[in-house]
C-alpha cells in the first residue's frame, strides 16, 4: 500500500515542478532538456528493444506509423489537421491511462517473494518526469481542469491495477498488446521530435541552451538510475543484455575515439582543415577524416583500414574531378587545434556516435531476422539515404555491426558509403555522376569479399576503458551544455522540420505531445512502466562530418 501511495504522490510532484520551472525561459529550457532526454532515452534504449523482442519487425512498422502518421495526416488533410491533433491527443491519453494499470500491477509483483523492491521503486521514480511532462503538455492545451482530471484518472487506474491482481494484468501483458503499444510508442517519438507549446519562439538567440543542457544531463542521470533499477528488478534478460551491450561497446570504443579526436586536432594543426582550397582534400576529410581511419585500423584491423583508405582516395578523386560540392560545409572553424578536435568535432560527431550504437542495438536485436547479407545492405541503405552520416559515426556503426555478427559486406558499406550516400548529397549530382559513384561502391563491395575477417588490434585493461569512457562522457556532456539537447541532435535530421506555422500550430504541438505522453501508455506487460513524452523539434539541416 505504501508503494501505491508513493506512486500517486510522485505524479502530483509534476505540477508543483511545472509551476516553478515555468516562471522563466531559462528554467523552461532546462525542463525541456530534462523531459526530452529522460523520456526519449527510455523509449530508444529500453522500450523499443522490448517491443522488438515481443513483436518482431512488425512492431517497428507500428512504431513508424505512430511516429509519422500524425505528420502525414496533417500534410494530406491540412484542412482537418486540428481534428487530427485532437484524435492523436485522445489516443495518447487513452494509451497512457491503460498503462497506469500495469504500473499498479508491477508494484504488486514487486511485493511478492523472490521479486526485487527495485521494480516498485523504478515505477515510482519514472512517474516523476511523467507527471511533470503530462502537466507541461496538457495544461497549455486543455487547461488546468482537464490536466488535473487526467492525473486523478491515472492515480485511480494505478489503484485498479494494484488491487485487481494478476488476472487483469495477464490481459494487458505486452504479448497481448504489443502492436498497440508500438503504435503509441511511435507517438512518443513524434512528440520527442516536435517542440511543444511554442518554445522555439522563446529562445531565438540560444541564450538558454546551457540551462537546456543542464536539464538534459539531469535527464541522463535519471535514465541511468531507472535502467540500473530495472536490471536489478525483473527478469528482462534480453533487455539487460541490450543495456549491458551498449555499455560494453562504449567502453571498448571510448579510448580509440579519444585517439581519433586527437588525430583530428593534429591534422588541423598541420593545415588539413575542412576549408582547404583543394576540393579533393575536402572530400577526403568528409569521407575519412583521416580520424575515422584510426577507429577502423585499431578496432576492425589494418586490412580494412587500408581498403577504406584506398576506396576513399578513389571516391575523393572522382568527386573532386566531377566538381561535386559537399553538402553542409563547415561555416565556422575554431583557430585552436585542440578546440577543433575536442570541441568542434565532438559537437558534430557525438550525435552520430550515439545514434550508431543505439541503432545497431535495435536492428541487431535477436528478434530482428536480418541474417541475409543483401537484406542487411538494403536496411543500411534505407538508414543512410535520409541522413548525413559523419565519418566517425559511420566507423562506429561498422564496429557495432561487426560486434553484432553482421556480414563483412554490411561492415564495409558504412566505411565507404555512409557519408556520401544521402538524399541531400545525391541531389547535387547528375545522374551519370550518381551512376559512377554507385559503381565505385558496388565494385568496392565485391572486392571486399576477398578481405580477411576483421579483428581488433587493441585490447585495453578495463580500468583504462572506464577512464576513457568518463573522459568521453565529459566531452559529450560539455557539447550538450554548449548546444542544448535539441541543437545537439539537430544534425541527425535530413530536412528542416516544419515550424507548424499555421494558426493552430501551437496547439498542434500540444496535441501531439499529449498524445505522446499517452504513449507512455505503451505499457509493458506487467513490468514496470516506461516514460513517454519528450518533444523535440529537430530542425536540422546541419550535419556535417
Amino acid at each position: 500500500m505504501l508503494y501505491l501511495l508513493a506512486s500517486c504522490i510522485a505524479l502530483l510532484i509534476g505540477p508543483l515542478f511545472y509551476r516553478y520551472f515555468s516562471s522563466g525561459s531559462g528554467l523552461q529550457k532546462g525542463l525541456d532538456g530534462f523531459i526530452f532526454v529522460s523520456l526519449g532515452g527510455l523509449v530508444l534504449i529500453h522500450i523499443l528493444p522490448e517491443l522488438l523482442e515481443h513483436g518482431g519487425l512488425l512492431a517497428i512498422v507500428f512504431v513508424v506509423l505512430g511516429l509519422w502518421g500524425p505528420t502525414a495526416s496533417e500534410r494530406l488533410f491540412h484542412r482537418y489537421s486540428e481534428i487530427t491533433h485532437n484524435l492523436t491527443l485522445s489516443l495518447g491519453i487513452g494509451g497512457l491511462l491503460l498503462h497506469t494499470i500495469t504500473d499498479g500491477g508491477a508494484m504488486v509483483l514487486a511485493q511478492q517473494d523472490g521479486n526485487s523492491s527495485l521494480l516498485a521503486l523504478g515505477v515510482i521514480l519514472h512517474r516523476l518526469p511523467v507527471g511533470l511532462a503530462i502537466w507541461w503538455l496538457l495544461k497549455p492545451q486543455v487547461g488546468t481542469r482537464w490536466a488535473s482530471l487526467v492525473l486523478v484518472a491515472m492515480m485511480l487506474l494505478t489503484g485498479v491495477g494494484y488491487f485487481a491482481g494478476e488476472q487483469l494484468l495477464s490481459q494487458l501483458s505486452l504479448d497481448n498488446t504489443v502492436y498497440l503499444q508500438a503504435f503509441v510508442t511511435g507517438s512518443i517519438l513524434h512528440v520527442v521530435l516536435h517542440q511543444p507549446h511554442g518554445q522555439h519562439d522563446t529562445d531565438k538567440q540560444g541564450q538558454y541552451e546551457y540551462q537546456a543542457g543542464i536539464g538534459s544531463l539531469l535527464g541522463i542521470g535519471l535514465l541511468m538510475v531507472l535502467l540500473l533499477m530495472d536490471s536489478g528488478g525483473h527478469d528482462h534478460a534480453h533487455h539487460d543484455h541490450s543495456t549491458e551491450q551498449l555499455t560494453t561497446w562504449l567502453m571498448t570504443i571510448a579510448p580509440v575515439l579519444l585517439l581519433s579526436y586527437a588525430a583530428a586536432a593534429l591534422r588541423f594543426q598541420l593545415g588539413l582543415t575542412p576549408q582547404d582550397n583543394s576540393l579533393a582534400r575536402r572530400w577526403f576529410q568528409r569521407l575519412a577524416g583521416p580520424e575515422a581511419l584510426v577507429l577502423t585500423a585499431l578496432l576492425l584491423g589494418p586490412w580494412l583500414a587500408l581498403f577504406q583508405l584506398l576506396v576513399v582516395f578513389i571516391m575523393s578523386a572522382y568527386l573532386a574531378h566531377a566538381r561535386v560540392e559537399i553538402t553542409d560545409p563547415h561555416s565556422k572553424l575554431p583557430h585552436n587545434a585542440l578546440r577543433f578536435g575536442f570541441a568542434h568535432l565532438v559537437d558534430r560527431s557525438a550525435p552520430w556516435v550515439l545514434l550508431s550504437l543505439v541503432l545497431v542495438n535495435l536492428i541487431g536485436h535477436p528478434s530482428v531476422p536480418l541474417s541475409n547479407p543483401m537484406l542487411q545492405i538494403a536496411v543500411l541503405l534505407l538508414v543512410f539515404l535520409p541522413m548525413r552520416f559523419c565519418n566517425l559515426g559511420a566507423a562506429v556503426l561498422s564496429i557495432a555491426l561487426a560486434y553484432s555478427g553482421w556480414s563483412p559486406l554490411a561492415i564495409i558499406l558504412p566505411l565507404i558509403a555512409a557519408p556520401v550516400l544521402n538524399i541531400a548529397q545525391l541531389k547535387l549530382m547528375s545522374w551519370p555522376q550518381r551512376g559512377v559513384l554507385l559503381t565505385i561502391i558496388a565494385v568496392s563491395l565485391v572486392a571486399a569479399l576477398k578481405l580477411p575477417m576483421w579483428f581488433s588490434l587493441v585490447t585495453l585493461p578495463e580500468a583504462i576503458n572506464l577512464a576513457a569512457l568518463l573522459v568521453l562522457s565529459g566531452l559529450f556532456a560539455a557539447s550538450l551544455l554548449r548546444l542544448g539537447p535539441r541543437k545537439f541532435l539537430r544534425r541527425l535530421m535530413m530536412l528542416k522540420p516544419a515550424t507548424h506555422g499555421h494558426k493552430h500550430g501551437h496547439d498542434h504541438a500540444h496535441a501531439h505531445a499529449a498524445a505522446t505522453e499517452t504513449a507512455h501508455s505503451h505499457g509493458h506487460g506487467h513490468t514496470h512502466s516506461h516514460q513517454s513524452g519528450g518533444h523535440s523539434h529537430s530542425d536540422a539541416n546541419k550535419h556535417h562530418h
